[in-house]
């Protein structure tokens, strides 16, 4: 049978009043909105991340293909105005110089469908630019918005830490001197129920757990010496008679 001195079981309720209230603590920091807030802008930032690998990857293939357009262009243009130096010259024979003038028609002809390829694919990129451009302000719209939400979740996890500390220190006060075999049973009983290691009885009703003991159960803890340790059938809570 373990007993302790009725004052430190009547201690203990302190000692558990800041247990509950650092529970509570850790509660709130562990479901602050911020972070719920912050998981919502991580799961855009990362569908929309998909979204800006292949646009990118659009509008990179794009400026390949205006490069190679480009070229295409500049290759025609190069080989007719060599050819047409050619012309210009008089240094050609009047064969060779009709053979000039075919093959420059044929390459205007040529350089007219190819600078028809490069403006289409100038307003192509133009288009897809467009759009790139605002899924990348998209883009720095959500990580601003997480960045903010990140600093207001530091500011809070913060503040709820600085009292975490401070009710540490007070719950370390109210269990010092405390019978160590009874703050040791208290610390079991509380580990295996979830935070709640002691209950108040007042009468028939078990605070803590809000709830009226059996008549039986409740004769048999007031049967008990002051010094006896009760505890509750069901769960094992200790019993502090704060009428006795």
């Amino acid at each position: 049978m373990t007993t302790a001195p009725p004052e430190d079981q009547r201690r203990l309720l302190d000692v558990q009043a800041f247990d509950t209230t650092i529970q509570q603590l850790r509660h709130k920091r562990a479901t602050l909105p911020v972070l719920a807030r912050i998981t919502e802008l991580e799961g855009q930032i990362a569908d929309l991340s998909t979204s800006l690998v292949e646009s990118r990857t659009a509008a990179n293939d794009l400026r390949r293909e205006l490069t190679k357009a480009e070229g295409d262009v500049e290759q025609v243009r190069t080989r007719a105005s060599r050819d047409q130096a050619r012309l210009d010259s008089g240094a050609v024979g009047a064969k060779d110089a009709q053979a000039l003038v075919k093959e420059l028609e044929s390459l205007g002809r040529r350089q007219e469908a190819l600078e028809e390829v490069e403006l289409d694919v100038m307003e192509r990129l133009e288009a897809h630019q467009e759009a790139l451009a605002r899924l990348e302000a998209a883009n720095d719209e959500l990580l601003a918005a997480k960045s903010a939400a990140e600093a207001e979740r530091d500011e809070q996890v913060a503040a709820i830490n600085t009292e975490g500390k401070g009710v540490a220190a007070q719950r370390q006060k109210a269990a010092e001197g405390i019978d160590a075999g009874l703050l040791a049973l208290y610390d079991k009983v509380r580990t295996q129920n979830g935070g709640r290691g002691v209950v108040a009885l007042r009468g028939a009703f078990a605070e803590g757990l809000n709830v009226n003991l059996a008549p039986a159960e409740l004769a048999e803890i007031e049967a008990a010496a002051p010094d006896q340790v009760v505890r509750l059938e069901d769960y094992g809570h200790i019993v502090v008679r704060v009428d006795a």
